[in-house]
Formats: C-alpha cells, structure tokens, sequence
C-alpha cells in the first residue's frame, strides 16, 4: 500500500476533510471535525494512526506484530498500522472503516444524520 491509496480511500468517505494541521509531513483526515486517521507521507514504511475501541486495539497488536500503540496519540484508543507488506489491503481499509464508524458514532445525533445521508 502506498499515501495514494490510503489518502483515496479515506477522502471517498462521505463528509471527510483533509488537511495538514500539524506540518507538512502529516496528512490528517477528519470527519465532523474530528481526526481518524493521521499519516506520515514520507514515513517508509508507510505508517498510519487510526482510532480502535480499547479492548479490540489490544487485541490486534496481539495478533498482528505490524500494529502498534497509537504513534503520539493515547495508545488506548488508537493503532499505528505499519503498512511493509505484512497487512491485507482488506485489513487496512477495515482497520480505516472501523476508525471512522467509531467518529461518526461519537458525533451528535444532528451533525451524523446529515453525514450518513
């Protein structure tokens, strides 16, 4: 996998913003304001952070050497995901469906009807 993929999966989302908030090596993707997904586009391997429910982002770094806590982030709620070949693009496009499902569940009612029209 490569940025291309990962940035043209993410921005096929309904309602996803992209931007460079922090420098301009980290490529953010949001969703109602709020971050699932950050990237190093020259990160090699690629690398990207996503959101994971508690329980279930322990359980993948036990089964799979290639995710990680969460890079900078509270390693509770979010994975690094080290794409060097290991990783099923199934699995990563999984992995970015569940990051975003989790944000939009957390946006109020009002804000997630209109985006999952």
């Amino acid at each position: 996998m490569n940025v291309e993929e990962i940035r043209n999966y993410c921005i096929s989302k309904n309602g996803v913003e992209e931007s460079f908030p922090f420098d301009s090596e980290t490529l953010v993707f949001k969703i109602g304001g709020k971050i699932f997904l950050l990237m190093g586009i020259h990160s090699n391997p690629i690398q990207f952070n996503v959101k994971c429910e508690p329980q279930k982002a322990i359980d993948l770094r036990e089964k799979y050497s290639f995710v990680l806590p969460g890079y900078h982030m509270n390693k509770a709620h979010w994975n690094t995901i080290v794409c060097d070949g290991r990783a099923t693009k199934k699995l990563v496009f999984d992995w970015i469906d569940d990051s975003y499902s989790l944000i939009i569940q957390s946006l109020p009612k009002k804000q997630r009807d209109v985006l999952l029209k």
